[in-house]
């Protein structure tokens, strides 16, 4: 049995879709469905039971291992940028994911736990995965300190020898479409192209910088996938890693992407930045491969065009959006 927490969101229902594609369909998907589209995820995928992560929760402190699971993957957690309730964060995102790791420890369980990219703040302090100059680290919203403090803990602790936790970059791909404004650039800009408007994209407000010109490191959720997977056949690799592709690439340039994907000629149109987020805003991230690299990890990470490419054609414009 693998259980996936998270396993009807966004990179939680890749992850069972990838270890269906490997012929396990023994997994317990755990999350909270309430009443939005989520669970639109979950029909194309094969797993033995869906449970509510706090049925779930109350279950883990009653000991054992009764349903003999070999492996967890936390992907649950609220993911929102934007949420202000700190309490809340920190109940769901950090304390939660701290007892599923010590139950995972205490009965030999293997744990692959999602942490994120904002957990590197403003970016000041680069962007070097594992656990050296983990405590230099400043998030810049709760949701990112909420993931560092697992991070931490789990140094603190000494559980990274046997504990994966992973920073993944800008995620896009199938499945994200209950996330709101949360969704990914790319799954807005088909939807402003399908309407017949222009991709809008934001003006720089930093000298030498040009507009549209800010860099992420955007990766395909099917790598994300790829990369959960292959950790949990190899459990002797633990530590804190990035997900990314290692290249930066420009909003300008995922935007020619998805119309150079839709066949269409590209039209965009710069907006200015919101004023609150004006001066705290990244102009670049970019993950640092070399150690998941180091760790044994060869599989290649899908190009931003091919990566769009197969979303848009083979998903957003295709049968079924879903995995």
């Amino acid at each position: 049995m693998i259980v996936v927490t998270g396993g009807a969101g966004f990179i939680g229902s890749a992850v069972v879709w990838k270890l269906n594609a490997l012929g396990q369909g023994d997994v317990l998907v755990v999350d909270a469905l309430g009443s939005g589209e989520k669970w639109r995820n979950l029909p194309g995928l094969r797993y033995n039971e869906y449970r509510h992560k706090d049925d779930f929760r109350r279950s883990l402190a009653q000991g054992g291992n009764p349903m003999r699971v070999e492996a967890v993957v936390h992907m649950g957690a609220c993911s929102a940028t934007t949420e202000r309730d700190a309490d809340y964060l920190h109940d769901n995102n950090t304390r939660y994911s701290l007892e599923l790791c010590r139950w995972c420890l205490e009965n030999g369980v293997r744990f692959v736990n999602a942490s994120s990219a904002a957990t590197y703040g403003d970016g000041s302090q680069g962007f070097q995965d594992g656990s050296e100059g983990l405590e230099r680290l400043r998030p810049m919203n709760m949701y990112g300190y909420s993931k560092h403090l697992f991070d931490l803990a789990a140094k603190r602790e000494g559980w990274l020898d046997s504990v994966a936790s992973l920073k993944f970059f800008n995620v896009y791909g199938p499945n994200e479409y209950h996330k709101g404004e949360m969704r990914s650039v790319a799954c807005k800009a088909f939807e402003q192209i399908s309407a017949g408007g222009p991709v809008r994209l934001f003006r720089s407000h930093r000298e030498g910088w040009e507009d549209g010109g800010q860099l992420r490191d955007f990766v395909y959720v099917k790598d994300c996938a790829e990369v959960v997977c292959w950790l949990l056949t190899h459990p002797e690799v633990g530590g804190i890693f990035n997900v990314g592709t290692g290249k930066a690439r420009s909003f300008r340039d995922l935007a020619l992407a998805v119309y150079a994907a839709m066949g269409e000629k590209p039209r965009i149109e710069y907006v200015d930045m919101p004023e609150a987020i004006r001066d705290t805003y990244q102009y670049f991230t970019e993950a640092p491969m070399d150690r998941l690299r180091e760790a044994g990890y060869h599989a290649p990470f899908t190009s931003l065009e091919d990566g769009v490419g197969d979303y848009v054609r083979g998903y957003l414009a295709g049968g079924s959006p879903w995995l």
